[in-house]
Order: C-alpha cells, then sequence, then structure tokens
C-alpha cells in the first residue's frame, strides 16, 4: 500500500503547495549511502537542531495530508459540487446531490495518487 506521494508526485506539489502542508519528506542525501528515509517535514528543524531545511529534503504528503486540502465542496457557475471519496474504487470525484459529475479522477490502485490528481486539478483550476 502507498502511504505518501512518490519522489516525483512530491517535487511536483512542493512547486505549487505550501511545503508546510506536507507532513513527511525524503532525505536523498547520498552522504551517507543510505536509501531515501522518511522524517516529518515539520519538524526536521526542531528534531536537527537546524536554522532551516537543508536542500536534501524533499517534502511529500501522507493521504491525510493531501485530504486535508481537498475541499469538502466547490462552486462552479453557481453550481455547488461536493467532493465524493469513492470507497469501492480508488477515486475522487466532485458531482451535485442530483449526481451530476464535475470532475472524476483515474481510477487507481491507491488513493494517494487519486488524491494527487485531485490536488493538482483543483490548483491548476484555483480551487484550492
Amino acid at each position: 500500500m502507498k502511504s505518501y506521494t512518490d519522489l516525483e508526485q512530491s517535487k511536483r506539489l512542493a512547486n505549487i503547495l505550501p511545503l508546510e502542508s506536507a507532513d513527511m519528506c525524503f532525505n536523498i542525501s547520498q552522504r551517507y549511502n543510505m536509501p531515501p528515509l522518511m522524517t516529518p517535514y515539520s519538524k526536521f528543524n526542531e528534531f536537527f537542531n537546524m536554522e532551516k531545511t537543508p536542500d536534501f529534503l524533499i517534502p511529500c504528503w501522507s493521504l491525510a495530508a493531501l485530504l486535508k486540502l481537498i475541499p469538502s465542496y466547490i462552486i462552479q457557475q453557481g453550481e455547488v459540487y461536493f467532493g465524493i471519496l469513492d470507497l469501492n474504487e480508488c477515486c475522487l470525484k466532485y458531482q451535485t446531490n442530483d449526481g451530476v459529475d464535475l470532475l472524476e479522477t483515474k481510477y487507481y490502485d491507491n488513493y494517494i495518487d487519486a488524491a494527487f490528481e485531485m490536488v493538482v486539478w483543483l490548483k491548476e483550476n484555483n480551487k484550492l
């Protein structure tokens, strides 16, 4: 089960979202010849007593962090669309009470990818 955004997704989100919204981070330092480590991004400076976050840390987002960013409803051309998390399929969508779709993500094998797709769409369409 995918627990957080992958490195490509993380880099893209880091360019469009406030970094404080990330709840984890990749440590891509090759200094100790270790694989990427996960560390809470907002706590890194505090844990390691550093003034600023080093460049070798790439923020990433868990599903919970992504879902916090996604509004429960959006208004498009005067119509209210409510966000729906499809529990049978890994997809997110916005639709009216009458079932009219505004947007539906692709179906994935995990919710992280669906939430990533939705966050990017919302940001690109000025809904975040």
